[in-house]
């Protein structure tokens, strides 16, 4: 995927409320879109073309002369020239108003003239970047929307380029689904790198005591879920072209749909796991931690425990009683008093200390690591069970 250069989305996209007063139907630029550009791909019948277009009405004259047009917009800045691309094609303008409120959530909507289909497409820098992609699909063309500049889609653009596979030939429903493909695609190198921050997270559980990991556990579940609402909702708009009956995708590209949709599947089953996983070793490291801190409790109270008698025995022969009376301590008249005393607190001491370690009290209770669990044989494990 390209390197582009934009605002983190930390957190779920936020609706549009600049547009709510708006009536249905209604085009209006956002605030914070990028300038768009318009870049098309023209192919069929052994020729092909390629251009960044400014002037719409270029179009036209393409689709007389090729079988397939896919036309890319980067950006929502020009209104204009999304308002045109609709009239070209005949466009709903309920789907165009979807296309400018960068909110939706991974969709299959069927018009007359068109199918309608929203993704998300998720890339990683450290957070999760969610953009939306929006795109139609005709009988001989194929437009495709998109928030930013930069996507996945360069493998299929490098195929139409060199004439490589069913791209060469094909219809604008088999074009659909080489980009729902690259999407779906793109999601697994994100996986993997989540995956890659738990098993160094992993690593940190049994060592570390800083806060921060805390924190970094908190972020990737956060990314594991944004990945997971991105994909779940795709899984379920392919299925919905699958399933569903259309003039515009051919039942043998279902068969190429199916295997997306089975990509999509083990996505999710990937992302339930992690998310498993990274609840698990939140949970481990909150527990170890508590455990470590009942240690050094359990040691302070022993100490406590020692020294109270020892403070009772020091007090009670702290007290000055005048030695001249009978009723006193013998002790503090006596040669060997002070030797006496301070033997009695060792005794003390030392049957406190016998005792704790006949009930088992001053016995090392570690936690075992992650490690060890992993390495140890599951046969042995359940036997212990």
């Amino acid at each position: 995927m390209a390197r582009r250069v934009r605002r983190k989305l930390r957190h779920k996209p936020r609706p549009n409320t600049e547009n709510r007063f708006r009536s249905p139907g209604t085009l209006a630029p956002r605030s914070d879109a990028e300038p768009s550009q318009v870049r098309v791909f023209a192919f069929g019948n052994g020729g092909y073309e390629e251009k960044t277009i400014v002037d719409l009405t270029q179009l036209p004259l393409l689709r007389a002369k090729f079988p397939l047009v896919w036309v890319n917009v980067d950006g929502l800045a020009d209104v204009n020239a999304i308002r045109e691309l609709g009239q070209q094609f005949d466009l709903h303008p309920l789907a165009l108003e979807d296309v400018l409120n960068q909110h939706q959530v991974s969709k299959c909507e069927d018009y007359p003239s068109h199918l309608f289909f929203v993704s998300r497409m998720i890339n990683w820098t450290g957070v999760i970047e969610s953009e939306q992609l929006s795109l139609f699909l005709g009988r001989d063309f194929v437009v495709t929307v998109q928030q930013y500049p930069g996507d996945c889609f360069d493998p299929v653009r490098e195929r139409i380029r060199k004439s490589r596979g069913k791209l060469a030939k094909c219809t604008a429903d088999y074009l659909a689904y080489s980009l729902l493909d690259a999407i779906v695609d793109s999601y697994f190198p994100v996986v993997d790198r989540l995956a890659d921050e738990l098993d160094q997270l992993e690593d940190q559980v049994d060592s570390s005591r800083s806060p921060q990991l805390i924190y970094e556990l908190h972020r990737v579940r956060n990314c594991i879920l944004i990945a997971r609402r991105s994909v779940r909702p795709l899984r379920d708009a392919i299925n919905q072209l699958i399933r569903d009956p259309s003039p515009f995708i051919h039942d043998e590209t279902k068969f190429y749909l199916r295997d997306c949709h089975d990509h999509c599947i083990q996505i999710i089953e990937l992302l339930e796991t992690y998310r498993e996983l990274c609840s698990d070793l939140r949970d481990y490291y909150v527990s170890m931690i508590s455990f470590r801190m009942n240690e050094i409790m359990k040691v302070l109270t022993v100490i406590s425990t020692i020294f109270i008698p020892l403070s009772f025995i020091a007090s009670v022969y702290g007290m000055n009683f005048d030695t001249e009376y009978p009723w006193n301590m013998p002790e503090l008249g006596w040669r060997f008093g002070y030797l006496f005393a301070l033997g009695l607190m060792a005794m003390t001491a030392l049957g406190f200390v016998y005792y704790f370690w006949r009930k088992g009290w001053l016995s090392g209770n570690e936690l075992p690591s992650l490690q060890g669990r992993e390495n140890a044989d599951p046969d042995k494990v359940s036997e212990t069970k």
